[in-house]
Formats: C-alpha cells, structure tokens, sequence
C-alpha cells in the first residue's frame, strides 16, 4: 500500500502452522517512517535492511490467538510465551530444540511468494 506489506505473515513451527498474522494490520509505524528515523541516526546505504518487529495481530483490543484456538498466531515465541505468561502465571509454549524447524513465507494475492521462502532447522553445533 505504499508504507505497509499488508498481507499474512506465514510461520510454520515444526510443518504445523504457528502464525498468519496480517503484517500490515498492527504495524504501528509504515516503513517510510522507520526508514526516515533510521536515516537520522545512522548513515544507510545500498543494502542496508529494515525491519519492523515481530508481527502478531491484537483481537478484540487485547492480545491476538494461537493459530490453534482460531486466532492469526504469531511470528516470535517470545511474544506468545509472554501473553501465556500473563493469561496464566507461567509459559507454556517451549523455546526452539535441536531437531524443531521454523519457516517464515509472504505470499502475494497470487499466492507466489513474494521474498521466497526462509526455513531453518535448528542442530547442535559440533564444533
């Protein structure tokens, strides 16, 4: 739309899937903004890459849902562990283990992905 990529967020934890939030949705700042602001503080150049959070989308007016329970899900655990910590006392959704892979995806109306897909498997590093 000129500031925002206002299209789901795929993230798959493990092939099931864990966020769909739109990243557009509960973008607080559009890009030009973020990208004006870093320009005050830092010289850019060719290349340089911004980013613009975890995306999650809020229901309701108070914090999003699992994919599971019918919610658009998230994109960091951290973010999820932090609301199960305040709906609950504790968290319940694990940090990533040797073995769990993560894929992130954008797709456009289309359905082609936009930056192609980023998947990574997490392995104990035998040094």
């Amino acid at each position: 739309d000129g500031g925002k990529v206002s299209l789901p967020l795929l993230a798959d934890l493990n092939g099931k899937p864990f966020g769909r939030a739109n990243a557009g949705v509960d973008m607080t700042f559009d890009f030009p903004a973020l990208i004006a602001h870093a320009a005050k503080t830092r010289p850019l150049a060719a290349g340089t890459i911004i980013g613009s959070g975890t995306v999650s989308n809020k229901l309701n007016g108070g914090p999003g849902k699992p994919v599971w329970a019918g919610g658009a899900g998230y994109s960091c655990i951290a973010e999820l562990r932090m609301i199960e910590t305040i709906e609950s006392g504790e968290p319940k959704t694990p940090f990533l283990l040797f073995g769990d892979t993560v894929r992130i995806e954008m797709k456009d109306k289309a359905g082609h992905s936009i930056f192609g897909a980023i998947e990574q498997k997490v392995e104990k590093y035998e040094g």
